[in-house]
């Protein structure tokens, strides 16, 4: 089973370690795991498991569990309640703390002996509440070697050398430090969560032909809205009637507003352009498409990338081996050279300050939530820091054809008349083709639309299986359909056989039309390219990425289509032999990226390193693979290794910061130019610097992804 909170009170990698630690000591506690960047506890555990046991060590330790709920129940997804940054309990300490330095630098300007009790005071205030999370880290959760036992060892010698006034500078600037990282960890949090507030909080629902103001969280499944110009759309749903050019980009990052008609897809939190759209609702508030996205880019966070679990580790052994220097630093010159105690005590306990690790291991998490929310904000779903991590290392991208490189549903892209004008061919072609749902038949009415003909009524319209379809208009008999029926009734011509050959041979669908059995017209159809294709596929050249095609289309299409786009084509493939062809490479010592729409590619997108779905925020988009374009542009796929490698070296930056500045204070440490209160700059410091480093990638502009 499994259960999750909601922590309130964690600011830092250090506390999100300590709870993991002291949940898991609970009996019946299979394993628990606790994410900065989403202020959750997940708690894997048995039927008889005490959790109100976990809940009360945790808050023990300082930190409020709520709403824990089953795994399986859907949690609602609303807007963000988490309290105003000024109402911090860390920040509210840091100012009292601060308040009372500064009465203490007061009365020193006054009386010097009072003074030092004025800063003892002050050091105390902020520290008590630092060395009971170090006493009940260490008897609850078994970590005595915490970020605040450190704290408290550094600040209690401080006294003790007579560094009073360091000492309580020293916990001013922990405190700053903590508070500095968990609002940095919010903003990171909050830049996805904010996707709620683009759904309305309210909604125009049309019941028993009457229009009423409803709150939108209220909407059901089946649910009529009407939605004006300018309007954002309330919900998941199906246009019933009006059109409307819709802006996406809210939801998808798709600068080009979408033109709908009835029967499209819309998508709650998008805005409705110029005219007035009626919606059926397909999906309740909990889990339209913003809901869904920051659900699963949350559970993406909570999931550690192996930098992460790497450092997590390090950082174990680290910690304690910072005691032992800092011993060493103290004890050993004193006791082998007879230098002064006071001295290399004072030192030792700034290499305590210097060696904390929450700089450190803040470094990876906090890149890593910066990078997966930015993503998801303009339609790149990555699911988890692993994910993000490989998408860098892929040596070969393997696109499925139909839905992925192109568009999915066939276009007119030729026509060929013969005795006619081109309006009249597809006039008459659009006249017998009315009211039919078939790909080709759409196409040929799409280009009717488009090209704003008056189109007629055919009679006796039939369609006739595996031929083409027929009718009757003006007393004439039309016929269209495959070029092998229409030569069923006559020889063709050796100009229309020619044109016929020639399209086919680009892997065109080719239909010819007759009127009284003589043809006038051929019209050609493919499902053609996305617009982006071509340039994403030579950005993957050009990066020494190879790509290939796995389609299980006609041959002479699909190496149509290669040829166009170059990219070498592998065409007639079952799912199986997809399945194949992606553990060869992998076999090979390839790193492989499936692109798909994840409909008929599920085994090879599971098969793959990375398998990313494409689609416009569909289910089957958000749900299968790795990750997801919500947009479906090829030009996702080099998007997404783009934003892996600013991560990794987002990461690879706040890393060396981290060791860097450590580095450099321990040698003026031990020099002795610089002494306990710069110390804790090392880490406090070096804190900021990587948290705002890591919030650098929220900055990025879309097209710059």
């Amino acid at each position: 089973m499994e259960t999750r909170y909601d922590i309130d009170g964690m600011d830092c990698a250090a506390c999100a370690s300590k709870i993991e630690a002291a949940a898991n000591r609970v009996e019946g506690v299979t394993n628990a795991s606790a994410t900065l960047s989403g202020k959750r506890l997940i708690v894997e555990h048995t039927p008889n498991a005490n959790l109100e046991d976990v809940r009360r060590r945790v808050e023990i330790l300082g930190y409020k569990l709520t709403s824990g709920n089953k795994h399986g129940a859907e949690q609602k997804i609303g807007r963000g309640a988490d309290k105003p940054w000024w109402k911090d309990t860390k920040l509210l300490l840091a100012g009292v703390v601060a308040t009372a330095l500064a009465l203490a630098f007061a009365m020193s300007q006054f009386n010097l002996s009072l003074s030092s009790w004025g800063y003892f005071g002050a050091m105390l205030v902020g520290l008590v509440p630092i060395g009971r999370r170090a006493v009940t880290g260490a008897i609850l959760a078994g970590r005595p070697f915490s970020i605040e036992s450190l704290m408290t060892i550094a600040a209690v010698g401080a006294v003790f050398i007579g560094a009073t006034e360091e000492a309580a500078i020293v916990v001013l600037l922990f405190l700053i430090g903590e508070f500095l990282e968990g609002f940095a960890a919010d903003r990171a949090r909050a830049s996805i969560r904010s996707l709620a507030d683009l759904v309305p909080r309210t909604a125009l629902l049309e019941t028993g032909g009457r229009v009423q103001t409803v709150p939108a969280a209220e909407l059901t499944v089946g649910s009529t809205v009407m939605v004006r110009p300018g309007e954002r759309i309330p919900a998941d749903g199906t246009v019933l009637s009006g059109e409307s050019a819709v802006d996406e980009a809210p939801v998808t990052g798709e600068s080009t507003p979408k033109s709908k008609k009835p029967s499209d897809s819309v998508f709650a939190g998008t805005i409705n352009g110029d005219g007035v759209l009626r919606i059926a609702v397909t999906a309740a508030a909990e889990d339209n498409t913003i809901a869904r996205v920051i659900r699963l880019v949350e559970e993406a966070q909570e999931a550690k990338a192996p930098t992460e679990r790497f450092i997590d580790r390090f950082s174990t052994w680290y910690t304690p081996g910072v005691l032992v220097v800092a011993a060493l630093v103290a004890v050993l010159p004193p006791l082998a050279a007879g230098e002064p105690w006071s001295e290399w005590i004072y030192k030792g306990l700034a290499i305590l300050l210097i060696g904390c690790p929450c700089a450190l291991v803040i470094s990876t998490p906090a890149a890593i939530a910066a990078a997966l929310s930015i993503g998801a904000r303009n339609g790149l779903l990555i699911k988890g820091g692993s994910v993000l991590e490989e998408l860098r290392n892929v040596t070969v991208v393997a696109f499925d054809k139909t839905g992925t490189l192109t568009q999915g549903k066939p276009q007119v892209t030729d026509v060929a008349v013969f005795g006619k004008a081109e309006a009249e061919v597809i006039r008459l072609a659009a006249a017998i083709e009315t009211g039919s749902s078939h790909p080709l038949a759409t196409a040929i009415l799409a280009k009717a639309k488009a090209m704003n003909l008056d189109i007629p009524s055919a009679t006796d319209a039939t369609a006739i299986s595996g031929k083409g379809v027929t009718g009757k208009l003006d007393g004439k008999i039309l016929f269209l359909g495959s070029p092998r029926a229409v030569e069923d009734q006559g020889k063709l011509s050796k100009d229309v056989a020619e044109k016929v050959n020639a399209l086919q041979e680009q892997g065109k669908t080719v239909s010819l039309l007759t009127v009284d059995s003589r043809p006038v017209g051929v019209i050609a159809m493919r499902d053609e390219p996305r617009a982006d294709a071509a340039a994403a596929l030579r950005e993957l050249a050009s990066r020494g990425i190879r790509t290939i095609m796995l389609t299980g289309d006609n041959r002479e299409t699909a190496e149509a289509i290669g040829r166009e786009l170059g990219i070498e084509a592998n065409a007639e493939m079952l799912p199986e032999e997809k399945l194949d062809v992606v553990a060869k490479l992998r076999t090979d010592g390839h790193t492989v990226a499936k692109v798909g729409d994840g409909i008929n590619d599920a085994p090879a997108l599971a098969a793959a390193n990375v398998g990313i779905a494409m689609g416009g925020g569909t289910d089957v988009a958000l749900e299968t693979g790795d990750a997801a374009s919500l947009h479906g542009r090829v030009g996702d796929v080099p998007a997404m290794m783009d934003l892996s490698r600013r991560a990794m070296a987002n990461i690879y930056q706040n890393i060396t910061i981290a060791l860097g500045l450590k580095v450099l204070f321990f040698v003026t440490t031990i020099a002795g130019i610089t002494g306990l209160w710069p110390a804790i700059l090392a880490d406090t410091g070096a804190t900021v610097l990587v948290t705002a480093n890591a919030l650098r990638l929220l900055w990025h502009r879309p097209d710059s992804i």
